[in-house]
C-alpha cells in the first residue's frame, strides 16, 4: 500500500493524529485514545501502518508473557508529498477528503463524548469563510497559514498542552464570475 492508501482511511488517520508530537504509544494506549473503535480494528490498522512504514517499533518488552510494542510515527512517511498530489485522480481526491472528514467527525464526537467536554472553555471552533482570492492571494494566505501553524507542529505533549486538530480546507467553491457580474 502506498502512503495515500494508508492515510486515506479514517481509523488509520486517527492513529496517525494520536501519534504526532513524537509520542511513543503501545497498541493498548492507542485503543484508549480511540475508544469508539474496536480493539481488533485498531490492532489491524496499526499492523497495516507498521507494514507500510508509517509506524515503526520503537521499543519492545515482555508484559505478562506477551510482547508489548511501543510505536513511533515516521514523520517522513506520514505525508502526501507534492509529487504524489500531482499524480492523484479526482476519485483519489474524493476518497482522501471523505476519509479526512470521517476522521474529523469521529474525533469531534469522541471529544464531545468525554466527561467534562466543554466546547466554550476549550475554544472549539469550526467556522467557514468564503473569500474571493486571486491565485497569488491564495498562495500568500497558504504561506501565512503555514508560517503560523508549522512551528507548533513540533510541540511535544506536556501536562499543560491539549492535542488540538487543525484542519484548514481550501477549494474553489465556484468559478470566477464573468466580467461585469
Amino acid at each position: 500500500m502506498d502512503a495515500l492508501e494508508l492515510l486515506a482511511h479514517p481509523v488509520r488517520l486517527r492513529i496517525v493524529h494520536a501519534m504526532r508530537g513524537g509520542r511513543l504509544l503501545t497498541t493498548s494506549q492507542l485503543c484508549a485514545r480511540i475508544p469508539d473503535v474496536s480493539k481488533a480494528t485498531v490492532y489491524r490498522h496499526i499492523d497495516l501502518l507498521a507494514a507500510g512504514g508509517i509506524l515503526e517499533v520503537a521499543d519492545e518488552r515482555r508484559v505478562r508473557g506477551a510482547v508489548e510494542r511501543q510505536y513511533r510515527l515516521r514523520q517522513d512517511r506520514a505525508v502526501i508529498d507534492a509529487d504524489m498530489m500531482e499524480s492523484l485522480s479526482l476519485d483519489d481526491y474524493r476518497r482522501g477528503f471523505a476519509a479526512a472528514m470521517a476522521a474529523l467527525a469521529a474525533e469531534f464526537n469522541a471529544y464531545l463524548d468525554r466527561d467534562g467536554a466543554d466546547p466554550v472553555a476549550d475554544l472549539v471552533g469550526y467556522r467557514q469563510h468564503a473569500a474571493w482570492l486571486t491565485r497569488n492571494e491564495l498562495q500568500e494566505m497558504i504561506g501565512e497559514l503555514r508560517e503560523a501553524i508549522a512551528p507548533r507542529l513540533a510541540n511535544r505533549p506536556t501536562a499543560d498542552r491539549a492535542r488540538y486538530l487543525i484542519s484548514p480546507i481550501l477549494f474553489p467553491a465556484e468559478e470566477p464570475p464573468a466580467d461585469g457580474e
